[in-house]
């Protein structure tokens, strides 16, 4: 959890040049879809826009005809100041319903989009990305998408509406009065431009720091018992104190910039309007235009000046909704380390489940310096059990990251069945794989559904008959609801052998012809781990098994060993063959065994 200094995140000054509200363009693949939704929310803008600039010539009619209009003229005139009302609000509701809607649903298809993208990336991703990062890009930004699209956008373009036909409204008004307007306006869209630039490069910083706060928090929580058996907890929490703060005081300065550009915005407006108005009325007073049009001109100014002012807070919000598109679109348009082949090709059925290692070397992508495996040639049977033994770090668990294909080799390839796996699709041969990982991964819903996650068609009744097999059975059917008990986020309610556990039935289950087990048994008590062991020798018979195990009482019966040291295979053979021929193995399992023997 030791941090450096906290400095600006992730580059965020690099990139602030590029940051324009034209990266809202960003969204129309996902606005293409609802072209009718569109169309209809700009309709019902156009309505409502359209309604508003018509207000003002009624009232110039209904003032300018007090005292020599009939009664019932003037009825007519308010009856149709309440229609118009009635249409307005019409238009309004019809508006944000739509707007709202088109909204939530493109932001719903955007997450499903990210998460889609992010869940088929490769481990190498992972290594470079936070996964709160990842969070952050898919709830915060999105949220702010949200509420561009379901509110900024409309009320933007319905004050643009506003501001354009007021102009005109104004212009055919009063030319005079209006020109005066228009000198004002350099006035007001300078502090607009110099103060958005700025504003800009705080919203994407704010974001940053936001980003990164959420994945110190997610790294602290998903490590939270060993936080605290470390007694590391004041540290943490002045680490993300700190990185709070930062973002805190970048939100500070972007707000202070955001309510001066608002302050002198607003006051430049309005005062000229006031100079204006002062205009106005001289010229009513000598008769050169009639209260009704001064009236209408007011009206149409206060709108035009309204229109101004929203516009300039909305600024804010579309530059800040165009950081997080543009954080989106990064993570969209982010190519994974590892492809899957144009034209993949298929894995042969059935599969037998030959595996051939023709000399490969590999390095991982965070440690370039340092060899995971080198020069590796292996050829493994149909049916065969092979075992992977020998020192932490000397690569036997990359093996299986490779067969996966989390990783590419940087030399050499692996062939399944004669096939390359670089040129097969990952899913594809991925099926045809069962994983028992060292450390499970246990999801937050039922027992069942867990163990079910192997074959999602799978029945009750196979699900429980992977439980018996896994020695699962007897504490899941004695959880409180038994098998459609939740186990809680990671497995919270399980002890670490009970863990392993659901993860060698979940293998079970899923009936793979390569099964891969990385430590599956190290977290089993001596009981369990006999009756596991039995099962997995019993679901071996006829699959090809790649074993890796640190306790060679596990492997003892393995066709085969290969003794693995600083990413060579050293030895192969037997137990009983690598125990009289000396070397690295005979010395791991005579300290094993005669540490077992001595307890």
């Amino acid at each position: 959890m030791a941090r450096k200094p906290v400095t600006a995140p992730n580059g965020a000054e690099q990139r602030a040049s590029s940051r324009k509200v034209s990266a809202l363009a960003g969204l129309a693949p996902f606005l293409r879809p609802y072209r009718a939704m569109v169309v209809l929310a700009f309709a019902a803008l156009v309505l409502t826009a359209s309604v508003s600039l018509v207000l003002p010539l009624a009232v110039r009619r209904v003032v300018d005809s007090f005292g020599h209009s009939q009664l019932e003229l003037l009825d007519d005139y308010f009856g149709s100041f309440l229609a118009i009302a009635a249409l307005l609000a019409l238009g309004t509701g019809l508006r944000y319903y739509v707007v709202t809607r088109l909204g939530e649903r493109v932001v719903a298809d955007i997450r499903r989009a990210v998460f889609d993208r992010v869940t088929g990336f490769s481990p190498a991703f992972f290594e470079k990305t936070l996964t709160g990062e990842v969070l952050s890009r898919i709830t915060t930004d999105t949220t702010l998408i949200l509420s561009v699209i379901g509110s900024s956008v409309s009320v933007a373009l319905r004050n643009l509406l506003m501001l354009l036909g007021g102009m005109v409204m104004l212009f055919l008004t009063s030319a005079k009065l209006t020109g005066l307007v228009f000198l004002l306006v350099p006035a007001v869209v300078v502090p607009i431009i110099v103060l958005g630039r700025r504003l800009r490069r705080l919203s994407r910083e704010n974001q940053d720091w936001i980003a990164q706060s959420s994945g110190m928090a997610s790294e602290a929580l998903g490590a939270v018992q060993t936080i605290q058996a470390n007694a590391h907890e004041a540290v943490t929490r002045a680490e993300f104190a700190r990185v709070t703060e930062e973002s805190f005081r970048s939100a500070k300065t972007r707000i202070s910039t955001r309510a001066v550009m608002t302050v002198i915005v607003i006051f430049l407006v309005f005062a000229g309007v006031v100079g204006v108005l002062w205009i106005g009325a001289r010229d009513v007073r000598s008769g050169m235009m009639s209260v009704g049009e001064l009236i209408q001109f007011v009206i149409y100014a206060v709108l035009v000046a309204g229109s101004v002012g929203a516009l300039s807070e909305i600024w804010g919000e579309l530059q800040r909704a165009a950081g997080a598109t543009e954080r989106l679109a990064e993570l969209l348009e982010t190519e994974d380390p590892l492809q899957d082949p144009a034209a993949p090709l298929a894995l042969p059925r059935p599969v037998a489940g030959e595996i051939r290692f023709e000399d490969v070397s590999f390095r991982y992508p965070a440690r370039p310096e340092v060899s995971a495996l080198d020069g590796i040639s292996l050829t493994i049977r149909p049916g065969e059990t092979v075992a992977l033994v020998g020192p932490s770090g000397a690569g036997k668990s990359t093996m299986l990251q490779l067969l996966l294909r989390f990783y590419d080799p940087q030399q050499g390839r692996i062939t399944l069945d004669g096939q390359d796996l670089a040129a097969m699709s990952r899913p594809d041969f991925r099926q045809a794989m069962a994983l028992v990982p060292q450390d499970p991964v246990i999801f937050a819903a039922s027992a069942r559904e867990n163990i079910r996650f192997g074959r999602p068609e799978a029945s009750d009744a196979e699900v429980e008959a992977a439980a018996r097999a896994a020695a699962a059975h007897d504490f899941i059917a004695a959880l409180p609801k038994g098998y459609d008990s939740p186990l809680g986020e990671r497995g919270v309610m399980l002890s670490g052998g009970q863990r392993q556990r659901i993860a060698i039935a979940r293998a079970i289950l899923r009936d793979a012809p390569v099964l891969l087990l990385d430590e599956a048994t190290s977290a089993l008590d001596a009981e369990s781990e006999a009756a596991v062991q039995q099962a997995v020798e019993q679901l071996s018979q006829g699959r090809t098994t790649l074993v890796v195990a640190h306790r060679l009482a596990t492997v003892k019966r393995a066709d085969r060993i290969l003794v693995f040291e600083h990413g060579r295979i050293v030895a192969e053979g037997s137990h009983d063959e690598l125990v009289e021929g000396g070397g690295l193995y005979a010395r791991l399992a005579r300290l094993q065994f005669t540490a077992g023997a001595a307890a």
